[in-house]
């Protein structure tokens, strides 16, 4: 999921928290997919809940900072 999208949903009017969880099912996902490649096999790591939720507040604290930068 990218950062317009994750903005977009939180606008919208989602959770930080459902946020999160819809983020480390999509990453985990893709982890999962390159992963059933054999020599892929050790790449990638799946994140928690936690570590997905540390990034998404990352991602909305930037946008909040440079929207009270720009009024």
């Amino acid at each position: 999921m990218k950062e317009d999208e994750i903005i977009q949903k939180w606008k919208a009017g989602l959770s930080k928290n459902k946020l999160a969880e819809i983020y480390r099912r999509e990453y985990n996902q893709q982890i999962r997919i390159i992963r059933s490649h054999m020599q892929h096999r050790h790449d990638g790591k799946f994140i928690t809940n936690y570590e997905s939720l540390a990034h998404v507040e990352h991602i909305i604290y930037r946008y909040l900072k440079m929207n009270s930068i720009k009024k």
